[in-house]
């Protein structure tokens, strides 16, 4: 049984991504470019998938291997095989179609039978002694629900109590969107291939991957050759984002942000957004809110410069900033509304979140200074449609919200994916589901508000702060799990990992 929990080993798995519907060409033209048959790929990839079984479940000594009509399919013939070389015994259960395999794939099927290997049909009874399912059902090229005869199939295997290890990508989960349209494999590990899939990183990815492995199958070379407009990041990269400081640097050196937000009721949200931005390294942070929240507030934290939020307060407050955060705990009333009108002339670097986000999908306008952090519900306000449209495609939904509002989107999530109006998209690849309560919009947007301050263009601050955001839960959940997690807990977390040339992330 999978715990649910996506793990990877960072230094096995790429950085690039490619979108699914370029891999097929992509594969041909790589083999192509580097004389290799798309036959022999496929016992690379068999290969691959063989050794990372064999690693993790070294005692599984009865493989159940599904195979479809694809060439994932062809995959798990490969495995069969093996397998059965390796004197493991294998159940090998194939779905009936009237259409020929591909050839790879009926290549593959003839070297299992010519090895003495059996194909059961989809309905033939498990051995009661499996310890291991291979699950080469379903490929990258799914676009929509699996059809009843091979979801009745992955249903099995999620009641087995044998783990499942999925081949490229889990069937059920949409290699471009990682939406699962329909019944979807919950796999223990994944080993996919060639190139890493959006799909793999976002939407209902982390519920079914499983702990992802990568293998390129000796494509490396050709691959280096190739760029793509998609990128993984991940705590990796914090070391090249947060170099060492100038000895002489002071505070005016490390920006001067305004917090604007905490109406009646909501001081909370704008003191994390504020000393949010201080752990990052923020050189000044003033915030303006409520009078009453100005005594909680100094006295939480007395190096936030908290002032009431007046008109005149506004006004010198954005002649002083380097940066404006705009929208914790704002509210979507008067005293908003009239900060708004202010606020949207300003023409430094500024981040939206929360109200102002709500306030901005009623009277939309497009700006190329303004990065946007909404959560699902928020976007769909903002595209004005259903959370459920947004959550079916991530990528495209990030690239629809800055199409329309321009800047930089940051679509918050399992999977946070940012987009630029520049055409640069990531995808955050850190966090855990103890981020999942309250207060951590706020904290990252104080984060990345930070990294404004410290001149980092829109697209890189926004991916730099999703990941620092998400290393520091990371490193709370390492050592406390993720139940229970605060908001706030992330701010001691969050000073290591914007200092990875003194820590190692790695040790807590």
């Amino acid at each position: 049984m999978t715990d649910h929990t996506m793990k990877k080993n960072a230094a096995s798995i790429p950085h690039s991504i490619w979108p699914a519907d370029e891999l097929k060409c992509a594969e041909k033209e790589a083999a192509d470019a580097l004389g290799i048959t798309l036959y022999e790929l496929m016992l690379r990839a068999g290969e691959a998938a063989f050794h990372v079984a064999r690693t993790h479940y070294p005692d599984a000594a009865h493989w159940l291997i599904l195979c479809g009509h694809g060439n994932n399919g062809g995959d798990g013939y490969v495995v069969a095989r093996l397998a059965a070389a390796a004197g493991i015994d294998v159940t090998l259960v194939a779905m009936e179609s009237e259409k020929p395999l591909p050839e790879e794939s009926q290549a593959a099927c003839d070297a299992w039978l010519n090895a003495g290997g059996e194909i059961h049909a989809p309905d033939a009874l498990w051995p009661e002694t499996v310890d291991l399912i291979i699950d080469g059902l379903l490929g990258t090229g799914l676009t929509q629900a699996p059809r009843e005869t091979v979801a009745a199939l992955i249903e099995k295997a999620n009641q087995h109590l044998a783990p499942v290890l999925a081949l490229d990508i889990p069937s059920g989960l949409l290699a471009q969107t990682g939406a699962t349209p329909g019944a979807v494999i919950n796999a223990a590990h994944t080993v996919t291939f060639i190139a890493l899939k959006p799909g793999l990183l976002t939407g209902k990815a982390r519920d079914v991957v499983g702990q992802l492995h990568h293998h390129a199958l000796g494509l490396e070379s050709w691959l280096a050759g190739q760029t793509t407009t998609l990128t993984r990041f991940d705590a990796s990269q914090l070391a090249g984002w947060f170099p060492p400081r100038r000895p002489t640097s002071h505070k005016g050196d490390n920006g001067r942000l305004v917090v604007v937000g905490g109406d009646h009721g909501t001081a909370g949200a704008i003191r994390m957004t504020g000393e949010a931005a201080l752990r990052s390294g923020a050189g000044l942070v003033r915030v303006l809110t409520r009078s009453e929240n100005i005594g909680p507030l100094v006295t939480a934290r007395p190096e936030l410069m908290v002032h009431e939020l007046t008109t005149s307060s506004l006004e010198e407050s954005l002649e002083w900033a380097d940066v404006v955060v705009f929208g914790p705990g704002l509210g979507q009333q008067a005293w908003g509304k009239n900060a708004l009108q202010k606020i949207e002339n300003f023409r430094k670097p500024m981040l939206w979140d929360a109200d102002a986000l709500n306030l901005l999908a009623i009277n939309p306008d497009k700006r190329h200074n303004r990065i946007l952090t909404p959560h699902p519900g928020e976007a769909a306000r903002l595209l004005n449609c259903s959370v459920a449209e947004i959550e079916s495609d991530r990528l495209l939904s990030a690239q629809r919200l800055v199409k329309r509002y321009g800047g930089v989107v940051v679509l918050k999530g399992a999977g946070t994916v940012v987009a630029s109006e520049n055409g640069e998209t990531g995808i955050i690849d850190a966090g855990n589901a103890g981020m999942g309560s309250g207060g951590m919009g706020d904290v990252l947007s104080g984060i990345i508000g930070a990294m404004l301050g410290q001149k980092f263009a829109l697209f890189d601050a926004a991916c730099a702060g999703g990941v620092a955001h998400g290393a520091a839960a990371d490193l709370r959940a390492a050592r406390f799990g993720t139940r229970g997690m605060l908001a706030t807990d992330l701010f001691s977390a969050l000073m290591r990992v914007v200092n990875p040339d003194v820590i190692d992330l790695n040790h807590d």
